[in-house]
């Protein structure tokens, strides 16, 4: 062989060997990110109860779950009525395991707004199927990676009078824990939106689509519906009005003041 054709092939050696660096390089580089992003990322530390407690969390589709209620003697979780109606049936993720059904939106029954409907609160509530309902745990919302938080006995919801600017917001819709600040509040009357509400509060927290309906919490106190999204930031209505127009009572102990089915003779 001519040495012209062995330096042909000792530069392509050098090639082949360079990028073989290159590429383990660049290998340990992406396993070193994956190695960290697994240390970093925030890791679930509570059980998961069976039923589980879907306070807090994902619901069913685009709707997360709000608080434990009360109507009569039926246990409902609240949610929101512009990510689903009426009558839809809310199934486990095996699509088979039936959650619960809706139940109506939260409406007035006359709106002076032409174009709009008029609401306290962007809230409606899944009737929980009796054999889904997590009993001992209804005072309970699951804040995923933040864990539970108990509601205490007699806590009264938060209205749109008792939230400020400045005070702490937490949600966790689509089991993505968060926290921010409220930021503005005033009334919601947009043309691009057919619902008029009399109060609506936007917090510094990040939003996409799934956190409709989910848990808010205000200074740790249950406080509102995750409602809208303006701008990718958190717009949430206040929870006491809504339950008060569904005629629903948040259930602040173990078992809303129910009794247990037994499962016994």
């Amino acid at each position: 062989m001519s040495p012209e054709p062995k330096t042909r092939v000792r530069a392509h050696l050098r090639a082949v060997r360079l990028a073989i660096l290159v590429l383990a390089g660049a290998l340990a580089v992406i396993g070193a990110v994956a190695i960290v992003t697994t240390i970093t990322r925030p890791h679930r530390r509570t059980p998961v109860y069976d039923p589980p407690v879907l306070a807090g969390q994902q619901l069913w589709g685009a709707c997360a779950g709000g608080f434990y209620a009360r109507l009569g003697d039926t246990i409902v979780l609240t949610s929101t009525g512009h990510c689903t109606t009426e009558g839809a049936t809310a199934y486990d993720p095996d699509g088979v395991t039936v959650r619960g059904v809706f139940g109506p939106a939260a409406r007035d029954a006359t709106c002076p707004y032409p174009g709009h409907e008029c609401a306290s609160s962007d809230i409606n509530y899944l009737v929980v199927a009796e054999d889904r309902i997590p009993w001992g745990h209804l005072n309970v919302v699951d804040f995923g990676t933040a864990g539970y938080r108990v509601i205490p006995p007699d806590t009264q919801p938060l209205a749109c009078g008792d939230i400020a600017v400045g005070d702490l917001v937490e949600i966790d819709g689509r089991n993505t824990y968060r926290s921010g600040t409220v930021s503005v509040k005033g009334q919601n009357l947009h043309e691009g939106d057919h619902m008029y509400f009399p109060c609506m509060i936007a917090s510094s927290i990040r939003v996409g689509v799934g956190d409709s309906g989910g848990a808010v919490l205000v200074r740790g106190v249950p406080a509102g519906v995750s409602s809208r999204n303006f701008g990718g930031f958190h717009g949430f209505t206040p929870l006491a009005e809504g339950l008060a127009q569904l005629g629903l009572e948040l259930c602040a102990t173990p078992n809303c003041g129910l009794v247990p089915p037994t499962n016994g003779p």
